[in-house]
């Protein structure tokens, strides 16, 4: 059979390929962050059993791994404040949902690709709440005017075997009135090692009037234990507005526990 010049069991062909190259396509764009030039020029996010990234080197793709689930204390708190704030946005009233929805437009922030991401109400109530509540403030009802968070110059954290110490030294006297300083730190790891973006967890949170330096050895110790002498370890930090659950740009620092 012919349509035209065309065979017509060619042209069935030709044209399930190309459905099936648009369902492709459509799953990309779908599952993972895609910015489109002529071709394709950067893609993030996960996609089936692969996961598309960016370092200083360049653009790379890694297999997907899933972690064990090892339902840590610090995992289960993390979830039980996630479904806290998601029934409590349902218990609002009509009027306090509307006004979360109505903000949003001041809460834009910009994604991997320099784009603008506004957030739902549901989102962004959720989202600053557990901010505020990982600095132990309490709980807001109606959206906040963005006003910013106060900003960290500098960090620089020193480990001591000696006299069992982890000594966090930034370039304020005390932490901001209104703010709180929330610390994560990295199990102990090789010296080797220069990435652990993926290995912090919060440690402990220095309430406003802490004065610098903040030695969280005790807090540490109890997540990580003890301190090894020659091994390495990386701290991160963030202030926390408690009024309206805005965070400063987190400073990271490391050290080589000395003996």
């Amino acid at each position: 059979w012919y349509f035209g010049d065309v065979l017509l069991s060619d042209f069935v062909v030709k044209k399930k390929m190309l459905l099936y190259l648009l369902r492709e396509i459509l799953k990309i764009i779908l599952m993972a962050k895609v910015l489109f030039s002529a071709l394709i020029s950067d893609m993030r996010n996960k996609l089936n059993g692969s996961v598309f990234a960016k370092n200083r080197g360049g653009s790379y793709l890694r297999t997907k791994v899933t972690p064990v689930n090892p339902q840590t204390v610090a995992q289960v708190a993390a979830r039980n404040k996630l479904t806290q704030f998601s029934q409590s946005w349902r218990s609002l009233t009509e009027a306090q949902r509307e006004a979360w929805k109505a903000a949003v437009d001041q809460w834009s922030t910009t994604d991997v690709f320099g784009s603008s991401v506004t957030p739902s109400g549901s989102a962004l109530y959720i989202r600053l709440n557990i901010n505020i509540a990982n600095a132990g403030g309490s709980a807001i009802l109606t959206p906040p005017l963005p006003v910013g968070a106060d900003a960290l110059g500098t960090l620089e954290v020193v480990a001591d075997v000696s006299d069992n110490s982890i000594e966090l030294t930034l370039d304020i006297a005390t932490v901001p009135a209104g703010h709180a300083l929330y610390i994560e730190a990295t199990a102990q790891m090789s010296p080797g090692i220069s990435n652990a973006n993926s290995k912090f967890r919060h440690v402990q949170t220095a309430a406003a009037a802490t004065a610098s330096p903040i030695d969280i050895v005790t807090a540490y110790t109890a997540k990580f234990g003890a301190l090894t002498a020659g091994q390495k370890l990386f701290v991160r930090a963030r202030l926390i507005r408690l009024t309206t659950g805005e965070k400063s740009q987190a400073l990271v620092a490391n050290t080589i526990v000395v003996a």
